[in-house]
């Protein structure tokens, strides 16, 4: 494989699991200890879900912790494809933390542009006249090598805005773009089982899939084999 930051390679989900969450309450109680808030986008899919629910279970103390979120469609929050519900159900229901620490994307609005434009106006109210760099992205992967809502057909490298609409067969989407991904201090592909492992390995034409245009010096790799 190319010069990756790093590459986490287990022979199960739960070993995979357990790596994660180490690196990821390391991360978490660095900053604590500059003082400063951890910055955490989640993934939707079926991928995380396990992870979702151990990270739940863990003692981990989400006070310093914001969460928000890679992409949606646009569905109600209360819709089974909705990504903001796969993370209550599996993660927020179930730890304690502020709703003022939660930046979902919020499809409730009159059209998907201004879902936009409200997800970017929280980002930079976020950040304010700080760097807009997340501290962690977790990201899965489609079997096409999509992240996020990115696409081989939307892919834009140079899209110099902070998020998106999408527009799909089966859905609308809001995503974050590339440009924003690649800003964060550290992104985290999560291959969690063999077949997607094969999947990441198998392309060839590597330029114009979405997976392999985040930035390898970020990007560190969990994946099974």
């Amino acid at each position: 494989m190319a010069k990756y930051k790093k590459i986490f390679n287990k022979n199960s989900e739960n070993l995979l699991i357990e790596c994660f969450i180490r690196n990821f309450v390391r991360s978490v109680k660095k900053n604590e200890k500059q003082k400063k808030r951890f910055s955490f986008v989640l993934t939707g899919g079926s991928s995380p879900i396990n992870l979702y629910k151990k990270l739940a279970q863990k003692d981990i103390d989400w006070t310093n912790i914001d969460l928000f979120w890679g992409d949606e469609r646009y569905v109600s929050n209360k819709s089974k494809h909705s990504n903001y519900k796969l993370v209550y159900k599996n993660l927020l229901k179930k730890i304690k933390i502020k709703k003022k620490q939660i930046f979902f994307i919020d499809t409730n609005k009159e059209s998907i542009v201004d879902s936009v434009i409200n997800y970017e106006e929280k980002i930079k109210k976020y950040f304010r006249n700080k760097k807009r760099s997340f501290d962690l992205v977790l990201l899965g992967m489609g079997n096409d090598g999509h992240i996020a809502s990115i696409f081989k057909d939307n892919l834009n490298i140079k899209l110099n805005k902070i998020a998106t609409s999408v527009t799909r067969k089966d859905f609308q989407r809001i995503s974050l773009t590339l440009k924003v991904i690649n800003k964060a201090k550290n992104i985290c592909l999560w291959l969690n089982d063999k077949k997607k492992t094969k999947v990441f390995k198998s392309f060839k034409i590597k330029k114009k899939i979405p997976v392999f245009n985040l930035k390898k010096s970020k990007l560190s790799i969990y994946l099974i084999s």
